[in-house]
């Protein structure tokens, strides 16, 4: 199979997946594109899929040759349904489901699959990543620990992870500063690429002199190198 037939019946298979499941795909458009590499993206604890953040990177990603496919967590999508705003599933329930999504996936797509998310969606995403064998892991914003309690570090598995990961962080997020984070033992497999006086959604200070537009390309340019070169 070329890697034209192979990018097609990914992207084929991912369409048909958005479809059936009320999922998001962003298929590749960019120069790239005939190299089947797909990232499946989760989204953060307090917004959906297609939240503002979750549509512009995953654009981005999409024109630098990456297929992006997006779900949600079953506490999001019932909220999808009825307005209902609630917490996330217990993490057992949130792990079972990205087990299933990448199932699901990587079922019919024989090129790189990469995992990874927002917030949650990246933390849960740490779990797995090993056990499916992922190709990559992409954390964007990673809560390193609850709001106000950097005492207890989420950081346990992420010391022995094998699984190659960058971590993108901005230097005052609030559930994982700069000088928090660069205090923990990591993997050597986790880069951690910090967005200067950025908060926890990646935006910098005004007074920095950089633009969302512009960290938000860096992103994923980033994400393209590692995933695609």
């Amino acid at each position: 199979m070329s890697k034209q037939q192979a990018a097609k019946r990914a992207a084929d298979h991912c369409a048909q997946l958005s479809q059936e499941q009320g999922w998001v795909w962003n298929p590749p458009i960019g120069p790239t594109a005939d190299e089947p590499s797909t990232l499946i993206l989760a989204h953060g604890a307090g917004a959906p899929m297609d939240s503002d953040f979750m549509n512009d990177i995953a654009t981005r990603l999409a024109t630098l040759g990456i297929g992006v496919l997006r779900f949600e967590f079953p506490y999001m999508a019932q909220r999808r349904i009825d307005g209902r705003r609630r917490p996330p599933n217990p993490q057992p329930k949130l792990l079972e489901c990205w087990h299933e999504v990448y199932a699901a996936v990587r079922a019919g797509v024989s090129g790189r699959v990469a995992i990874g998310g927002k917030s949650m969606g990246g933390r849960m995403a740490s779990v797995i990543a090993d056990d499916v064998e992922a190709d990559g892991l992409f954390c964007l914003g990673y809560p390193f620990y609850a709001a106000g309690k950097p005492e207890k570090p989420r950081v346990v598995h992420l010391a022995e992870l094998r699984t190659p990961t960058l971590i993108v962080q901005g230097e005052r997020d609030a559930l994982g500063n700069r000088q928090a984070v660069e205090g923990y033992e990591l993997s050597e497999n986790i880069d951690v690429h910090w967005v200067p006086t950025a908060n926890h959604d990646l935006k910098p200070l005004k007074s920095s002199g950089l633009s969302v537009e512009a960290c938000m390309q860096d992103i994923a340019g980033l994400m393209a190198h590692r995933l695609i070169g």
